[in-house]
């Protein structure tokens, strides 16, 4: 009996398992050779709780992968060589056994769905004993916990074992796609636009599971690009979109928010010298009615992100979230301590690549640019792959990366264009790289494609 065993009898919890269920899918592959490839494809050992019965299950899958068939003749032998049973006599009455209590051949997926849920109980079982065996050890506590909340995410989804595709169903399924996509409801499978035409012309919208890297130098405006594009996804899509701000606080957040949609300057937010409150009243009832939700806590990890989106998600009555933004990447820390930055950075990085895979959904990781983008100042100050901050894996993991150029930013002088900048795509997965041209309205921290002007 091993410890999880005496922890549960110990609790008087008993463990979960269907003995007639794992000896009929045993004894449907001793009767039906044509089941057995979907019984081998779809089946694990650990789903049987029996010793005996999970021996006798790998020796089905050994002779499944020699081409041998797995008949009562063969499998009588194959069992007595693997020493699963004492002699032979205890071995032929057990398989005959199992092959005669076979209900129907037809229910074999019925009978596999029980074994899968038992074992999940089971897993549930496994995950609370080794939570609490690690709870006393002296580990750091936002490790427990995103430990745990991985373990019981990666429960729910083992629940599907999906085997390989056939070439050619792969190709029905893409035909599928770009079918859909060239029908009246091609919007529905697009990537989720970004409201700005010609960033979405580069980058093909922002796909699911896309991690997209936006960046620039302290001033620039990437907090007010990200809010732009969260806006515009929620306000104009109504996809739900969950921002996540380790710099700023939800009342800062929202403060910019109703100077965009109200037209009314940031100073005047700040200084409390609001004159036109129609306006102010016309932004508060806009961005109420979008499907946003803020979080301004310090120092999250992506577990802590994870574990919020996941909850949020939770909610029958509410449409999943489309979209996560992440201001910005350098104020968050890793849920294993690490002195070393870079190698922090680079597990940060990696596991928002695979969060938006789990999740499927596109990141926009805000994140900011060493010194040395300033030190070109001069002559040519526009950012380069090569300025990321803190670690090369950030180019590396994303599958898109865009900085935030403003000209005045470092010209200083009277004539200098204050609304021109450029969106420079540095790196693109799925496209072309490029330059596109935006209009800055500094008084209302909003970014417009070149050719829309405030009004509209």
């Amino acid at each position: 009996m091993n410890q999880v065993e005496t922890a549960l009898e110990n609790a008087g919890v008993s463990r979960p398992f269907s003995m007639e269920a794992e000896q009929a899918v045993i004894g449907a592959a001793i009767l039906d050779r044509s089941s057995v490839s979907m019984i081998i494809e779809q089946v694990r050992e650990d789903y049987f709780y029996s010793k005996i019965n999970r021996g006798i299950f790998n020796e089905i899958r050994n002779l499944f992968m020699k081409n041998v068939p797995t008949d009562y003749i063969t499998m009588v032998n194959a069992v007595l060589v693997a020493g699963i049973f004492d002699n032979e006599n205890t071995a032929k009455v057990y398989l005959a056994q199992v092959a005669e209590l076979v209900p129907s051949l037809s229910n074999i997926p019925y009978y596999i769905g029980i074994l899968k849920d038992k074992y999940l109980k089971r897993s549930r079982q496994n995950v609370a004993i080794d939570i609490l065996r690690n709870s006393a050890e002296d580990a750091d506590v936002d490790f427990l916990l995103e430990s745990a909340e991985q373990k019981i995410y990666e429960l729910r989804q083992g629940k599907e074992t999906v085997g390989l595709t056939p070439i050619a169903q792969a190709a029905a399924e893409s035909f599928d796609r770009l079918r859909k996509l060239s029908g009246e409801d091609r919007e529905k499978y697009l990537g989720i636009p970004t409201g700005y035409r010609y960033l979405d012309r580069k980058l093909g919208r922002m796909g699911k599971s896309d991690l997209i890297i936006l960046a620039a130098r302290p001033g620039m405006g990437k907090s007010s690009f990200a809010l732009n594009i969260a806006t515009n996804v929620a306000g104009s899509q109504k996809i739900p979109v969950a921002v996540f701000s380790l710099e700023m606080s939800k009342q800062q957040l929202s403060d910019r928010l109703m100077s965009s949609y109200g037209g009314v300057s940031s100073q005047q937010l700040r200084n409390g010298t609001v004159e036109d409150w129609d306006s102010i009243m016309f932004a508060i009832n806009r961005i109420s009615s979008m499907p946003i939700y803020l979080d301004d806590t310090a120092n999250v990890t992506v577990g802590d992100i994870k574990a919020k989106v996941r909850r949020l998600n939770q909610n029958p009555e509410k449409q999943n979230v489309g979209l996560i933004v992440i201001d910005y990447i350098q104020l968050m820390k890793s849920a294993r301590r690490n002195d070393n930055r870079v190698q922090e950075m680079s597990e940060i990085t990696r596991e928002l690549k695979i969060m938006a895979k789990e999740l499927d959904v596109p990141i926009v990781a805000l994140s900011q640019l060493s010194r040395s983008a300033e030190k070109q100042a001069g002559k040519d100050a526009r950012p380069q792959l090569s300025d990321l901050r803190d670690s090369g894996s950030i180019e590396q993991d994303a599958d898109a990366v865009l900085f935030l150029y403003r000209e005045a930013y470092y010209d200083k002088s009277e004539n200098a264009d204050q609304t021109s900048a450029e969106c420079i795509v540095a790196k693109n997965r799925h496209g072309e790289t490029g330059t596109i041209e935006l209009v800055w309205d500094g008084a209302h921290t909003r970014f417009y494609d070149v050719e829309y002007g405030r009004d509209e």
